[in-house]
């Protein structure tokens, strides 16, 4: 809750800022600016029932996220995006905390940008390829190391710019990745998958070049 709570008066501090910001830069354009970098930070939430019939539960977690973006029009645009640093996630079961996982996501997607760049208030959505691989697993404490394998799918985006300047502007987006990961258990495959399909929400600051 806290971590909501901090993302939620992020973002609301910077759509205040952003209109009053944006009315002081009338000298410059955001148009034909063909790289954007942003900084941020996101919850990641992974699927409710991740193994079925197993009765466990992933909790969400909190990382800084980074991204780059190449424009090659005004809409259309490459975004590479990632975690900076690991989510780290509790597994819970029916008698409570049964381990943890941590997971580093990055992901590749082509986006459309809508309206004209100086535009105040700016949707975009975008499709593409993620991977996300997991580390520091420690599950069920029986002697017996559980290990997954890198997930990897399609991750869909969906999110809005708010134009500060020609050159700074805030973001806010959801992300969701559709992906499953094999389980291990001391090495060995065990033929079950786990269905991890986390969505992300983040805020954000970035920059065009």
């Amino acid at each position: 809750m806290n971590s909501i709570r901090t993302l939620t008066l992020a973002m609301a501090s910077m759509l205040a800022v952003a209109p009053a910001a944006f009315a002081q830069d009338t000298t410059d354009t955001a148009a034909g600016k063909r790289f954007a970098v942003v900084g941020g930070a996101a919850i990641l939430q992974p699927d409710s029932d991740p193994l079925p019939g197993a009765r466990i539960d992933v909790d969400g977690g909190t990382a800084p996220t980074l991204s780059a973006s190449w424009y090659a029009t005004d809409n259309i645009a490459i975004e590479l995006w990632g975690a900076a640093d690991k989510f780290n996630h509790r597994v819970r079961g029916d008698q409570g905390k049964i381990g943890s996982i941590e997971q580093q996501p990055i992901a590749l997607s082509g986006q459309y940008h809508f309206g004209a760049p100086d535009k105040v208030i700016r949707p975009f959505v975008g499709l593409g390829y993620y991977e996300s691989n997991f580390s520091n697993e420690n599950i069920g404490g029986d002697g017996l190391h559980v290990g997954l394998d890198t997930a990897k799918g399609a991750i869909a985006t969906a999110g809005v710019d708010f134009n500060i300047t020609s050159r700074w502007f805030a973001r806010a987006d959801a992300r969701y990745m559709k992906g499953d990961s094999e389980m291990r258990i001391a090495g060995q495959d065990t033929g079950e998958e786990l269905t991890i399909d986390p969505w992300t929400v983040g805020v954000g600051i970035g920059a065009r070049f």
